[in-house]
């Protein structure tokens, strides 16, 4: 089963770079800067960082159905990419050599399956997940964490 990832619209968070630090904390967010080699995974590029390079540390929503009790939000990173990033029938950048939550929904938001794998085994839950026609997207989240690295929908 042919699955795709894309990262999140830059637009929707240009403007909170030309902010100050204490207006971003105003508004729950954070400027911070990548002080560790493959540490920041950008939800806009879906690629680790390079070191020193600006992130904002804010608070998304990722599951946003209102009637569903899965809503949630949690902390990203992103960085000024400018452009989304996106992967077909393979794992981003930010999801390679990583512990992994992965999360079925069906149309409604609803948990349909869930499982946890990494490298190769986690293309191999996905597109098992999207065997059942049931489901709707896949959303992957970072396991000891658990901030949420990435959704994928089918092709």
């Amino acid at each position: 089963m042919s699955f795709q990832a894309r990262g999140l619209n830059p637009e929707s968070f240009e403007p909170l770079f030309t902010l100050s630090d204490g207006e971003l904390a105003a508004a729950g967010a954070r400027r911070v800067f990548a002080d560790e080699v493959d540490a920041y995974p950008c939800r806009i590029s879906l690629t680790r960082v390079d070191l020193g390079s600006e992130l904002l540390l804010v608070n998304h929503t990722h599951q946003p159905t209102p009637t569903s009790p899965y809503r949630a939000s949690g902390p990203i990173f992103v960085s000024r990419a400018t452009e989304a990033g996106a992967y077909r029938d393979e794992l981003p950048p930010i999801l390679r050599n990583r512990l992994v939550s992965l999360r079925a929904y069906d149309a409604a938001a609803f948990i349909v399956d869930a499982e946890v794998g990494e490298n190769g085994e986690v293309e191999r839950l996905i597109a098992r997940f999207f065997a059942d026609p049931a489901v709707s997207h896949v959303d992957a989240h970072f396991a000891k964490r658990g901030c949420f690295g990435a959704r994928f929908m089918r092709d």
